[in-house]
């Protein structure tokens, strides 16, 4: 028989029983929805983790103070006060894959300003953090090295801050206490959303890292953070090596004595967020594969009823010469075209899901071509398997004892 002739009676087989058609192909349609969906939140949330991580400046390197511990008990994350201002001028000296350095300090606080106030965190920073952020003003200027070195009482604001203390208006020129220290506002940061971590990064002051040290925090010597931009992406690992070196010499550690600080790249902060959204994706592709193998089960149990059904048909079209590969190929062609059809209504269906999302939700869903070529190869291929031996039965029965049956 003809292959065209096999898909019409495919079609009429199909079409005969069409609530019973539509029922089987259920699980193969929410199967391969489930998988396409699954696989374009994944691909959404990597592209979106990798924008904000880029959002977090360019070739960016962030040293943090290691963890202390005392009687054989760590005290987290960032104890161990290591870093100084000499260690970033260090840096900056001799780190020739180095771009730019800003030491930062961190204060929160009641801010008050234009007759308001506003609790946020004030950051001492140099002015190459703006480089190491990919950072630019909306209005205004950044303080400068004369204003560094002289401790200045200027300021620089985030959006979030500006909008809160001086709405419908602009905050250059205004005065701003923080800490009951008195700042005058140069300058205005753009709008930069949140981070990777849903933090805020337009809630916050910039004021010279100097002026912060010696009025905010009691003129301490150690400082927060270290940010600093390697000259090209690929020399990032080389530039922490070589930070790595510089620190460990100038904190006098000896050999075999662990790190008293951390280097973060913007590199390991993108696989890690990555490795996670890979987990969790796999394992919602495997809860969606099972769907399509409970979809093929129904797929077999639907032809088999099918073939007890038409076995006097089958008997009735071997007597007038149908051979057996006929009847073989005309029940595989039906399981096929049943498991296909509900994949193509499962992609239809995913691209409604994910509109949805995307619209109503917010979430970023991206549908690769690839992705919906091989959910509909897996439904065929479901059609093949769980339809060969329905086929197989159908193509063994006698067509004496085929023709009896009632």
């Amino acid at each position: 028989m003809k292959i065209w002739k096999l898909l019409e009676a495919a079609r009429q087989s199909l079409l005969k029983n069409k609530t019973r058609s539509a029922l089987t192909m259920f699980g193969i349609i929410i199967g391969v929805a489930a998988v396409i969906v699954m696989m374009a939140m994944g691909t959404g949330a990597q592209k979106n983790i990798e924008e904000r991580i880029s959002s977090m400046g360019t070739n960016l390197l962030m040293i943090r103070n290691g963890t202390n511990s005392r009687g054989g008990v760590s005290r987290g994350a960032g104890s161990s006060r290591s870093l100084t201002m000499e260690d970033a001028d260090a840096i900056r000296r001799e780190a020739t894959l180095i771009e730019a350095v800003s030491p930062t300090v961190s204060v929160s606080g009641q801010v008050i300003g234009g007759g308001k106030n506003w609790y946020t965190q004030a950051q001492g920073v140099h002015m190459d953090y703006l480089f190491n952020r990919s950072w630019d003003l909306t209005e205004g200027s950044m303080f400068t090295d004369a204003e560094l070195r002289s401790r200045a009482k200027v300021a620089v604001l985030g959006s979030t801050v500006a909008e809160n203390l001086f709405p419908d208006q602009s905050p250059i020129g205004q005065s701003i206490r923080i800490r009951n220290v008195p700042f005058k506002v140069i300058g205005q940061l753009e709008k930069k959303g949140q981070n990777s971590f849903g933090r805020d990064q337009d809630d916050l002051i910039l004021i010279p890292v100097t002026t912060a040290l010696f009025r905010l925090v009691g003129d301490r010597q150690w400082v927060s953070d270290i940010y600093a931009s390697a000259r090209n992406i690929e020399d990032t690992e080389a530039a922490s090596q070589q930070i790595t070196e510089i620190l460990r010499r100038n904190h006098k550690l000896v050999d075999g004595q662990e790190d008293d600080f951390n280097i973060r790249t913007q590199t390991e902060l993108t696989e890690m967020f990555t490795s996670t959204t890979a987990a969790l994706t796999q394992l919602l592709m495997w809860i969606a594969f099972v769907s399509l193998i409970v979809g093929g089960v129904g797929v077999m149990n639907i032809m088999l009823v099918s073939v007890t059904e038409r076995t006097r048909e089958i008997g009735v079209r071997v007597s007038v010469g149908a051979r057996g590969s006929d009847i073989l190929y005309q029940f595989l062609i039906e399981a096929i075209a049943l498991s296909l059809t509900g994949g193509i209504v499962g992609v239809l269906l995913s691209w409604g899901v994910a509109y949805f999302m995307e619209s109503q939700q917010g979430m970023t869903m991206i549908i690769e071509t690839w992705v919906v070529a091989a959910a509909l190869g897996v439904s065929v291929s479901i059609g093949l398997i769980f339809g060969l031996f329905p086929a197989y039965k159908a193509a063994q029965l006698d067509p004496i004892d085929a023709l009896r049956h009632e």
